[in-house]
């Protein structure tokens, strides 16, 4: 194993300390899973704490998992004037970034030495990338670099779409024919594979566990009906695609009985197996954040109240859901073994 020099290791320890006060800060509310505020998906990094030797935003980067899904994880970065840019640098490759991804069991997805420039107006990034992006050694590693980038930029709350630039000119395709041309809005993260396309379908994005279960992975479906709500929650509960490499969020048996939404407040019915998901060893959290997040995507959710067979349960589990896949939190259930010189 690769030994980590100790000065990282520090710096890695002041990341993941400032992460931790988030976390106890949302834990202390003592909150149930019906009175969670899901205001929207992903964080808004305009917020900041405050530790006692640095002050940090948080904010969401995208890694590449084992199965090729793009996962993003909530860190903390030093703030900065350049915030978007200091976000962008953490999918970079090099020995910092790729131990810091690995800790998690992810994997960098931006070519070593790339840098960006970025110019954000009236809800638009435009960013131009350094010409190392080009070195990337597939199509599949383009196709994931030009998705991280523009997911992690329209996390922010000033960015609702991405055009971009590569070494300062504008291209049509990189190396091995991605197309760059257009307008990116960070939509159809992660888009499952379909057999017949059809203009008639819509989409919805559903949240799954990794095959480990450590980390909660966004994958985007086309459906054939509406995509709302009672969609979203119905295609949660069918689990993800048997070669998917995905956990499925809900027993196998679980049926969705009702799925109302009133002044913001969204109740979901499910039948009494839901109850097993209270069994596993986490106590259903990762169940109840894949709800939570999966019904986040929609305007006006509030907050989710979950029934089985009409009822409250008599113990709502609590999951944190403002971060998604917040790092320092994965880390600590997951410890890894650091060497030190």
């Amino acid at each position: 194993m690769k030994k980590i020099k100790r000065a990282d290791i520090e710096r890695i320890l002041i990341v993941c300390a400032a992460a931790l006060v988030v976390v106890l800060a949302m834990q202390s509310g003592e909150q149930t899973t019906s009175q969670v505020l899901v205001e929207q998906t992903l964080i808004p990094v305009e917020e900041t704490i405050a530790d006692s030797n640095v002050e940090t935003v948080s904010a969401v980067v995208f890694y590449e998992d084992g199965d090729g899904y793009l996962v993003p994880v909530t860190r903390q970065i030093e703030k900065t004037d350049g915030i978007a840019k200091a976000a962008l640098s953490m999918m970079v490759k090099d020995s910092q970034n790729d131990m810091q991804a690995a800790r998690l069991g992810l994997r960098t997805v931006i070519p070593e030495g790339t840098t960006f420039e970025i110019d954000i107006s009236e809800g638009r990034a435009n960013v131009n990338v350094s010409k190392e992006a080009l070195t990337c050694t597939s199509a599949a590693q383009e196709a994931l670099m030009v998705d991280a980038i523009a997911n992690t930029l329209t996390c922010f709350s000033t960015v609702d779409e991405v055009t971009f630039e590569f070494g300062g000119q504008k291209r049509s395709k990189l190396t091995y024919g991605t197309d760059v041309s257009g307008v990116f809005t960070g939509n159809g993260l992660n888009l499952e594979s379909v057999e017949t396309f059809s203009p008639d379908t819509e989409l919805v994005k559903l949240y799954f566990p990794s095959q480990n279960g450590r980390l909660l992975v966004p994958v985007t479906r086309s459906v054939f009906s509406n995509a709302d709500l009672s969609t979203a929650v119905l295609e949660l509960a069918k689990g993800p695609k048997d070669d998917s490499g995905l956990e499925r969020a809900l027993p196998s048996d679980c049926g969705v009985k009702s799925v109302s939404m009133k002044d913001g407040v969204v109740t979901i019915n499910f039948s009494k197996e839901f109850k097993q998901t209270l069994e596993s060893s986490d106590g259903g959290q990762q169940a109840i954040r894949a709800i939570l997040f999966t019904c986040a995507q929609f305007p006006g959710v509030k907050k989710v109240e979950v029934l089985v067979e009409g009822e409250k349960l008599e113990k709502q589990p609590e999951a944190a859901t403002t971060f998604i896949n917040e790092e320092a939190e994965v880390i600590a259930q997951y410890p890894g073994v650091i060497e030190l010189e």
